[in-house]
């Protein structure tokens, strides 16, 4: 009894002192310690992602990959495997588990070394938010009391939902929603027991254990856990022997981009780091969703990708990337060898390296990077004759060997009917606008061939001469100043003798052709380049700059010479479709934005766009005078209640609706065709080939192309939707050239070829070049709306008028069309008699109304 008197009085003794001691070390360190109240509100670092109008990924932005989520979002099977292994008694301790000290202590005595922590969840957690990860005994202390207090301030559930989001488990993997996107592809409720297994165990080590990197520590760590998971009583042996014995499933997954339109997407993140600094942005988890809907964007991302590869197949195969070992000798034994040096070739999509392996009469086997073999047969090579220069290449190939040999590294793709064929990157670029001219809203944007290949976007970046883009701008000029469509012009040569230089300046018509004296609807439709600049001229090259910078041009960037009729104006293709925009709008001057909304992390929308609308109170209340006439839109008082905020602004009008309409109408000539005019010509506007393959009569454009093809253009528009497609080179001293036919190709695929028209053979210009794009967009984006006609303003009128005089007339037949006039500017004199017979002496017409 002594003894155990003396023992308990030690104890009593001890247990007070170790009560002061903690009292004390507390007060001391309590100055030290951070507020836990912080955690009530935490942000965890999450990334900045961009969505499609329609709510489809394109991309994220930020250095931590994260995913948060709930709680009772997390499988069970996950949460009991990361408490058996790291915390078996979360929920039975006050946030320190005091049998885990205890052994830790015992094995600080016997060994003298602190390999043994015992932390808890709380514990690292407290660690994670306010402490390093050094091992120290004083970092140790300030641990216990901040894990003490976390307790106090947050329940279990909260405190376990943090510790399951906020750390690193490799790979910029930050929390377990992060780590089963980037290890396995999938929604955390997705995965098997061995792969949530696999992941609680990365908490100790994520570097070390993690199955990509070491997927022989990983499976060991493993099974360490199913065996913990076992013990605790939360599966079965059933169930452990069966994830034991899972194979390592895990390869690096980049984030599940389902929309691919990266020159978008970086456009929007520019905006974000404008508007809420790097940080914030990347950091916030912010959603942002654009105005892009994905199909249109994917319809356009197509149709560039497929153009340029046209263009570049028509002129021509540069031959292989590299000789990986030389033809005459063997083919590497060991497959590995080749695939390791085609990893170290990019792939753009479409495109994916691959190895010749051998080459027969008329294919050609190969490996891609992916350890695939494939046949190319002669459909697939058939286009690559030799290129020789922008204007020659060389002659058709007759077997395979003219075009590829064994060791040579080369690009391969699937083309539009699936079949595999051989490629290349091509020299050419492109970019492609789409916008909703009622309120700006870019629905599409394709900045070049591939972002990976080449960051620069030339949709809104790369300022090129516009070429014959600029003639609707002009033709708008000149009919504020007393022109009508039906205005008659001399289509002939100019010569203008500069004093200054010594030189002549003589404008010439692309074909060198001219007609004598017509009507401005017929020279917009054969894009007539001597009838622009006597319209400049006309109007005043002052007047001209002033009209044109109501579509938003900055007119100290313009030429003030009359190259400006030509389109030597250089502009970037968001600029142009902005211009069209106010053809197709009424009149009206929109700004393109981008982004529709920004949500934060919770889903609160946190910014709003409010587009200024192209008359939007002027169709709702069906107003008709002058300073605010009818959109040219149909749509009803509900659907514009239901799309936009009444309080929406109104976008200024910069051309009256009739200037509006009489364009547009133009615009549409130049996009018929079949006529005739004579016994042998032919007469079509320069882009025909866009109605007849839209089988619509409600769209309207033009062409464009500059001095010696450098760059192309096509712009067009319905009612509801504008878009410019641009191709040339960012070579500017490169010229896009002339090409002659490949017939097998035209034999073999004749519904792919023999649409271009001359496309296939001599020079390239927008029709050929740009405009095939433009169509391939429209071709999808219209399949789901119905033809709409443009609305005519009220003070349009139409008269029947002769075709080669623009007087009016009597007559019925193929000398006379109706023509549409601002009340006020139609004809007043009628054509004479001997005007028409000294017409029909010349010409014969089956041309029917279209010019």
């Amino acid at each position: 009894m002594k003894y155990l008197k003396r023992l308990f009085l030690l104890t009593l003794i001890g247990c007070f002192l170790a009560t002061g001691l903690i009292i004390g070390l507390y007060y001391y360190y309590k100055p030290q310690l951070p507020s836990v109240d912080v955690l009530k509100d935490v942000h965890l670092q999450t990334p900045l992602q961009i969505y499609t109008s329609d709510g489809k990924l394109i991309s994220q932005y930020g250095i931590k990959r994260r995913i948060p989520l709930k709680l009772s979002e997390i499988p069970q099977p996950l949460i009991d495997a990361v408490i058996a292994t790291e915390d078996s008694r979360f929920y039975e301790h006050p946030g320190i588990d005091f049998i885990g000290v205890f052994r830790a202590a015992v094995n600080l005595i016997r060994t003298g070394e602190r390999s043994q922590g015992a932390s808890t969840l709380t514990m690292q957690l407290a660690r994670g938010f306010f402490l390093s990860r050094e091992k120290k005994f004083e970092r140790k202390i300030k641990e216990i009391f901040i894990a003490l207090a976390m307790e106090q301030v947050l329940s279990k559930d909260e405190i376990l939902e943090l510790y399951l989001n906020k750390y690193e488990l490799g790979h910029r993997a930050f929390g377990v929603g992060a780590a089963a996107q980037v290890y396995y592809g999938k929604n955390v409720q997705e995965l098997t027991l061995a792969q949530m297994a696999t992941i609680a165990g990365l908490h100790q080590a994520p570097s070390l254990l993690n199955p990509i990197s070491h997927p022989s520590r990983s499976m060991e760590r493993r099974r360490i856990v199913l065996l913990r998971m076992l013990d605790e009583g939360y599966i079965n042996k059933d169930q452990y022997m069966e994830a034991v014995a899972a194979p390592v499933t895990a390869r690096l997954h980049g984030a599940e981009i389902e929309v691919n339109a990266p020159y978008v997407a970086d456009l929007a993140y520019q905006e974000m780091v404008r508007r809420y600094g790097r940080e914030e942005a990347e950091t916030m988890g912010y959603k942002v969703y654009l105005t892009t809907p994905s199909d249109i964007q994917q319809a356009a991302t197509d149709a560039v990708i497929q153009n340029l590869h046209d263009y570049d197949e028509r002129h021509g195969y540069r031959g292989p990337i590299a000789q990986l070992w030389p033809a005459d000798q063997p083919t590497p034994v060991d497959e590995t060898q080749i695939l390791d040096m085609l990893s170290a070739t990019p792939a753009y999509s479409p495109l994916t390296p691959a190895a010749v392996l051998a080459v027969q009469e008329q294919s050609i086997d190969v490996v891609n990077k992916d350890g695939t073999r494939l046949r190319i047969d002669w459909d697939g090579l058939a286009w690559a004759r030799q290129f020789i220069s922008d204007i020659e290449q060389g002659p058709d190939p007759q077997t395979a060997a003219d075009i590829a040999q064994v060791g040579q590294l080369i690009y391969i793709r699937q083309n539009q009917q699936q079949q595999w064929q051989i490629s290349q990157i091509p020299d050419v670029t492109g970019a492609f606008v789409a916008l909703d001219p009622l309120n700006g809203a870019i629905r599409a944007l394709v900045g070049g061939y591939n972002f990976y290949h080449s960051e620069f976007n030339r949709a809104t970046q790369a300022k090129r001469q516009v070429g014959s883009n600029i003639k609707p701008f002009v033709y708008s000029s000149a009919l504020e100043h007393g022109f009508t469509p039906a205005s008659i012009i001399n289509d002939a040569p100019i010569n203008q003798w500069d004093r200054a230089s010594g030189l002549a300046w003589r404008p010439k018509n692309s074909p060198e052709e001219y007609d004598g004296p017509i009507r401005m609807r017929v020279a917009l439709g054969k894009s007539k380049n001597v009838v622009s600049v006597r319209l400049l001229r006309a109007v005043g090259l002052d007047n001209v700059i002033n009209h044109l910078a109501n579509f938003g041009f900055n007119p100290k960037e313009l030429p003030r010479d009359e190259s400006l009729a030509l389109g030597s104006a250089s502009l970037t293709p968001l600029q142009v479709a902005t211009g069209f925009s106010t053809f197709a709008n009424g009149g009206f001057l929109v700004e393109p934005y981008l982004v529709e909304r920004v949500e934060n992390i919770d889903g609160d929308t946190i910014w709003q766009a409010n587009p200024a609308l192209a008359c939007r109170e002027c169709v709702l209340t069906n107003l008709l005078d002058t300073p605010t006439e009818p959109d040219t839109t149909q749509q009803t008082r509900e659907e514009l209640e239901s799309s936009q905020s009444l309080e929406a602004p109104k976008a200024p009008r910069v051309i009256s609706a009739d200037n509006a309409f009489l364009m547009t109408d133009m615009m549409r000539t130049a996009l018929k065709t079949n006529g005739k005019w004579g016994t042998n010509t032919y007469w079509q506007g320069t882009g025909w080939r866009a109605a007849n393959l839209l089988h619509r009569d409600d769209v309207a454009g033009k062409t464009g192309t500059t001095n010696d093809a450098r760059d192309t253009w096509f712009s067009g528009f319905t009612p509801n939707l504008v878009a410019t497609s641009w191709v040339g080179f960012d070579d500017m001293s490169r010229m896009l050239g002339r090409t002659s036919a490949n017939q097998y190709l035209i034999n073999q695929n004749p519904q792919r070829y023999n649409w271009l028209g001359n496309a296939m053979v001599g020079g390239e210009d927008g029709a050929r070049v740009a405009q095939p794009a433009w169509i391939r967009f429209m071709q999808q984006a219209l399949l789901k709306e119905a033809e709409q006609e443009f609305f005519v303003p009220p003070n349009i009128v139409t008269v029947r008028i002769d075709r080669s005089t623009g007087k009016l007339t009597q007559r019925s037949d193929f000398t006379s069309r109706f023509e549409y006039f601002k009340a006020g500017t139609q004809p007043t004199q009628f054509v004479r008699d001997d005007e028409i017979e000294q017409t029909q002496q010349t010409e014969q017409s089956t041309l029917g109304d279209i010019f």
